[in-house]
């Protein structure tokens, strides 16, 4: 039984930082994420080749229709939704076009996932540069969102783009990289699907590595100077997460660690390089539902994960597998509640004092069901027009349990609000994908470039030919 519940434990720790659980595409009526943005749409068109989605933006030119993209549909702001809109299903379009082994570089459509990726790249020793810590997601969802992962030492995943091609408004063909077209390379970075389709990407590829797991518990006050000196200043550290405690008793205060760091010698990787595949949901299924009851069982909760990071703690672990983090156990139904994340991002010498006064936030937030905040690295990289990341920023991502009627909606809107401001005064920002919660004059504070962001679609997309909620909502 022990061996299970670690295993379970393992399973939920690793997928607590990304998506909450798969959404199917349905015709006529999209209900967004979690049923919080029901939108009736005129048709659902699938991406099944270069040319046909040519003619699918070609026919909207000719018809009026407004085009929206979607791949797994994880984002929970309406960015794959337009009322009366064409829904362009991308994830049919997902074959690997490209595998060059010697320059190490893959291209691939952008309806594949990084597990496609990872499927096709492991057995020639090779891995991602950089991706999500889950690979459920396509390509093209992942650079429209500009994701991040566990990765502290390949910059953003943006800089893993040797180039990719887009099919235009007028529906056009054409190819961006940061030295080709850049303006509108680093638009469509970040973009939300609001300058064009991403036909297919070339990335970077590194070599598969085999790392040791260690962890650590410590004080919240002290996680800047521990990343800082024994994490980062460690070379052989290569990937990174935390987590702080929404237990009662050390609540925003313990945290535990999670370092993937470079072995001596790789001579063990063969064996541990089998792609690992997600086998047990039952068991980190039920932890999670057992701490979204009350305070006692997110304290059992989070007393099994410090049981479970000293089962893990010397283990070995392919680079591969490390970036494969499960997700299935998530799922949550429930006909009167919903989960939402959030993600906002904090200035690494902030972060102390930071979660000191996110804390006083939110214990006096009673009814606030907050059920895990993950804490991951994210360096300085402001290439996007909208980068979140205007220096070396912790990233912290947050899942939240609530009423999906709507008192649950405003009163969720009134504390997330509450928490950006809070991120704000201490010089971060918040992540764009998730419910439009925050207001216009919070996005703008967050990416001092909105302006210019909204300027460039006008003047790509003077017809607004590729427009969805999220556009709607904060455009100036």
């Amino acid at each position: 039984m022990k061996t299970y519940l670690i295993a379970g434990i393992y399973l939920c720790v690793l997928g607590l930082s990304a998506s909450l659980y798969f959404s199917g595409l349905q015709e006529p009526e999209e209900s967004g994420h979690n049923r919080l943005l029901p939108v009736e749409i005129k048709a659902v068109k699938a991406g099944a080749s270069e040319e046909g989605i040519r003619k699918i933006v070609l026919d909207a030119n000719k018809k009026g229709d407004k085009i929206s993209i979607a791949g797994m549909q994880h984002s929970q702001g309406g960015q794959t939704l337009y009322p009366n809109g064409i829904l362009l299903d991308m994830k049919p379009y997902n074959r690997i076009l490209d595998f060059d082994e010697k320059a190490k570089t893959i291209t691939v459509q952008s309806g594949a996932t990084w597990n496609d990726i990872q499927q096709h790249i492991n057995p020639y020793g090779l891995s991602l540069k950089v991706s999500q810590s889950q690979n459920i997601f396509t390509v093209g969802g992942s650079l429209s969102v500009q994701a991040h992962g566990l990765d502290i030492r390949n910059g953003g995943m943006m800089d893993s783009v040797v180039s990719l091609r887009l099919v235009n408004a007028n529906g056009d063909i054409i190819e961006l990289s940061a030295s080709e077209k850049p303006e509108l390379f680093q638009a469509v970075i970040g973009g939300y699907g609001l300058f064009g389709v991403i036909l297919d990407v070339t990335f970077e590829l590194v070599d598969d590595e085999l790392y040791e797991v260690s962890t650590k518990l410590f004080d919240s006050k002290d996680y800047t100077s521990y990343f800082q000196q024994q994490v980062l200043g460690n070379p052989k550290t290569k990937m990174h997460l935390a987590r702080i405690s929404i237990s009662p008793e050390g609540f925003m205060e313990e945290m535990y660690a999670i370092n993937y760091s470079l072995v001596d010698g790789q001579e063990q990787l063969p064996e541990h390089s089998a792609l690992k595949e997600e086998k047990l949901i039952a068991a980190p299924k039920l932890l999670l539902g057992i701490s979204r009851l009350n305070d006692e069982g997110k304290g059992l909760f989070w007393h099994s994960q410090k049981t479970y990071i000293r089962s893990i703690d010397g283990k070995l672990i392919s680079r591969n597998n490390a970036m494969r983090s499960d997700s299935e156990f998530m799922e949550y139904s429930n006909a009167a509640k919903t989960e939402i994340l959030q993600e906002y991002f904090v200035p690494v010498d902030e972060f102390a004092d930071y979660i000191e006064d996110l804390k006083k936030l939110l214990e006096q937030e009673d009814n606030f069901n907050l059920l895990n905040v993950t804490i991951r690295y994210t360096s300085q990289n402001d290439k996007a027009v909208l980068s979140y990341a205007r220096e070396d920023m912790f990233s912290l991502v947050l899942l939240v349990n609530q009423e999906a009627d709507a008192e649950g909606i405003a009163e969720t809107g009134r504390v997330v609000r509450s928490m950006i401001d809070v991120t704000l005064d201490h010089g971060g920002t918040y992540y764009l994908p998730y419910y439009g919660y925050p207001t216009q004059e919070q996005m703008v504070r967050s990416y001092p470039r909105t302006k210019e962001f909204f300027d460039l679609k006008d003047r790509y997309d003077p017809e607004q030919r590729f427009l969805n909620m999220f556009y709607e909502e904060y455009r100036q």
